[in-house]
């Protein structure tokens, strides 16, 4: 009898909430309707696809053909669209009631646009704990797609992959999918020859195998070098169905509910909390990566088969490794709750809806496609889920008021302040710092800028650029390692190392504490604005991260003070920091006032830099020219550096977003500010990403014991349209 084997082909297509509409375009014609446009020249192709809500969203509205010819692959039986979360949420990190929200409104989308209910959820980063059957099958999904590695770990045998196993959580059954590596690393990287011959390898005389590949459709024509290898000259996908369409007689393509259809799961399975393999290792600090990626390179080398067992952190230790991660999180959570109690009306369906958009993976993590480095889209998230609260607040008559409480759930209280036009968070235990300051009118995050820290791949960076000879001897061996007999095909992109500029790896600079707003700092009396650099570093107080205590709190204001010290050479002079803020203003134009004063508690004359630091994002990145900086007279883009003295009012703004924030001083002080950035690593290579803008207005003292300074700066916000009436930016006067 002849040997059969079966194929189930399942990509995976999902553009973030936030992304730019031009990069939506790009690879619509780079991958996806090149793809459907395939498949419809290969009629005996069969194959799941799955496209994520805002992507769907993007289609229906830019691309109603391409909808109407999907929906034609869908009725012919060719094509089976899977549901999942409708916004593309790691499920794992949702409430019950969103997980549940997001599994059925996609089920719902899917249906009303392809005329079928989808039975298999595409799980967001294959982020997967053991509770999920129950969420899944509770919205009606039937199956899923993991990872290898899930399979691994739950100790299946290399040759047992082929087919899918049943699991369950209190009672709720699911299938379970796996992708076969195989697969994975051939398509489509390999010729298309090592395709198929992989497959035979694998068949067996009852035909009772299947084969899985689950895995991004970006791969096909829009990560780097793709598209002429996939659509071009290369022809792969093309060359590819024509194969499978040559061996059908042995080599039959399905999709995965026909599978499940006609044949029975492997067995059970019982699947520990994992996702795929290079995440585990994402989630790890940075030293810890390190040595992970050392031991599973060594691993590799002697074939070790203990290799199976190695596995990094959980995708949850994002929320510890990244503090913006964590506050991300913990935001959508209250918000969440906010929602819940909402009476059911339109509004609570419009903050559910903005609640929804806010759990969108993609800033929630970082790895080789995670986004938390990405600025815009990380203000988007946030941007939604201030929508959210603002809604509910409003719908609950509570948008005014203060409270001490674990915002974040590390044990310890913060303060949220409020107003019907702001929420203001400062985290007391590091150095009362302004974690958040939400405009609600504008829906923009003012503080949302990410700190500049470490990451394991910086290394890879560094010895990249340190060796000429070592690079061209990497890339040798890369080449020798993944090019087909035509050596045409291109490395995979966890393999490439790419650099969009020189010297990168000299623009590696860390902070020393966390990038919140409002900060008190000490510098050296000498200090200059290229000493300063964009702030992070160089503190000689110990008032950036420690503790202050809270002297008094109201509706709208609350006093802090500090008991610590300032290095001055090999004298340590005790010095007390009090700090007032105060909140007011209206919707439309809120204001933030901030009281400082410094008391010299020593016998040493303290003399130095005293100055109030900010961390703040208009989104300037590359030059944007609605994002401006106008100080002492003259108005440059938010990106650039500069230096004024004797500053007595300065703004700063988004003519886009329609907001503009003047602040004023008393006494009038020297202004420094500059671009806070960082550099990472993404599917296109390593790159420098603008975060937001550093501010320092600094006054140089000179105070005997006992002596005071007390200055004061106050923000006032004016928002050109408030979003929450329908609006969405407008110009602001340049006056």
């Amino acid at each position: 009898m002849a040997r059969r084997i079966s194929l189930a082909l399942t990509l995976h297509n999902h553009q973030p909430i936030g992304n730019f509409g031009w990069v939506f375009e790009e690879v619509f014609r780079q991958a996806y309707a090149p793809m459907v446009e395939a498949l419809g020249r290969h009629p005996g192709i069969r194959l799941g696809l799955h496209y994520s809500g805002a992507l769907l969203e993007w289609l229906r509205a830019e691309q109603p053909g391409f909808i109407s010819d999907l929906r034609a692959l869908v009725e012919r039986a060719q094509v089976e669209i899977l549901g999942g979360g409708l916004y593309e949420p790691v499920l794992a990190a949702l409430p019950e009631r969103d997980r549940m929200g997001q599994l059925t409104r996609m089920a719902e989308t899917v249906e009303d646009m392809f005329g079928r209910r989808p039975a298999g959820a595409w799980l967001a980063e294959r982020v997967w704990e053991p509770d999920l059957p129950t969420s899944l099958a509770g919205a009606g999904y039937r199956w899923t797609i993991l990872d290898d590695a899930h399979l691994r770990s739950a100790a299946i045998a290399e040759d047992a992959m082929w087919g899918p196993y049943i699991t369950e959580d209190q009672g709720h059954v699911l299938t379970v999918f796996g992708t076969e590596r195989g697969l994975r690393y051939l398509i489509p990287f390999q010729d298309v020859e090592a395709v198929i011959e992989h497959l035979r390898e694998h068949a067996t005389e009852a035909g009772d195998r299947v084969g899985t590949m689950g895995d991004d459709g970006e791969k096909f024509g829009a990560w780097p070098t793709t598209f002429e290898h996939c659509w071009g000259k290369g022809r792969w996908v093309e060359r590819f169905f024509e194969a499978l369409e040559a061996n059908a007689e042995w080599l039959s393509t399905v999709r995965p509910s026909d599978w499940l259809a006609s044949s029975a799961p492997v067995g059970r399975i019982a699947i520990p909390t994992g996702s795929y393999f290079e995440m585990g290792e994402w989630a790890l600090p940075p030293e810890e990566s390190r040595g992970f990626a050392a031991v599973v390179q060594r691993a590799r080398e002697v074939d070790a088969p203990e290799l199976r067992w190695l596995r990094g952190a959980s995708w949850r230790n994002f929320q510890v490794k990244y503090r913006e991660v964590n506050d991300l999180h913990k935001q959508m959570l209250r918000v969440s709750s906010k929602v819940e109690e909402m009476a059911p009306s339109e509004t609570r369906d419009a903050a559910l809806d903005h609640l929804y958009r806010g759990q969108s993976n993609d800033c929630y993590w970082h790895g080789l496609f995670g986004g938390i480095y990405i600025a815009h889209m990380r203000a988007a998230s946030l941007s939604h889920l201030i929508a959210a609260e603002d809604i509910a607040d409003a719908a609950a008559g509570r948008q005014h008021g203060s409270e001490i409480r674990d915002l974040d759930l590390d044990g310890r209280d913060e303060i949220r302040l409020a107003t019907d036009g702001q929420v203001v968070t400062l985290d007391l235990h590091e150095a009362a710092g302004i974690g958040a300051w939400d405009l609600r009118a504008a829906r923009h995050a003012l503080t949302g800028v990410l700190r500049r820290r470490p990451e394991a791949y910086h290394e890879t960076l560094r010895s990249h650029e340190g060796s000429q000879a070592e690079r061209s001897a990497a890339a040798e061996r890369a080449d020798a390692s993944t090019a087909p007999a035509s050596n045409d095909a291109p490395a995979s992109i966890h393999e490439m190392v790419q650099v969009k500029e020189p010297g990168l790896a000299g623009k590696l600079v860390y902070d020393d504490y966390e990038r919140r707003s409002g900060l008190v700092r000490f510098l050296r009396a000498d200090a200059t604005p290229a000493t300063w650099g964009a702030g992070g570093k160089g503190d000689i107080g110990n008032f950036v991260d420690g503790p202050f205590r809270v002297d008094r709190l109201d509706d709208m204001f609350v006093r802090l003070s500090r008991d610590g010290s300032v290095q001055l050479g090999d004298a340590e002079v005790p010095v007390r920091v009090e700090v007032g803020l105060g909140l007011g203003g209206g919707r439309v134009d809120p204001t933030l006032e901030q009281v400082i004063t410094v008391e010299n508690l020593g016998a040493t004359v303290l003399e130095a830099r005293i100055g109030i630091e900010y961390a703040i994002t208009m989104l300037g990145g590359g030059g944007n020219p609605e994002a401006w900086w106008e100080i002492a007279g003259g108005r440059t883009r938010h990106d650039g550096s500069g230096a004024a003295r004797d500053v007595d009012r300065l703004a700063q703004g988004n003519n886009w977003l329609g907001v503009q924030l003047a602040t004023t001083l008393a006494p009038a002080s020297d202004a420094w500010h500059a671009p806070i950035e960082t550099v990472s690593n993404s599917e296109a290579g390593f790159e420098r990403v603008y975060q937001g803008s550093a501010l320092l207005l600094s006054w140089v003292i000179r105070l005997a014991r006992g002596d005071t300074f007390t200055a004061s700066i106050r923000h006032e916000a004016k928002i050109a349209i408030d979003r929450a009436a329908g609006g969405f930016g407008a110009a602001i006067a340049s006056s």
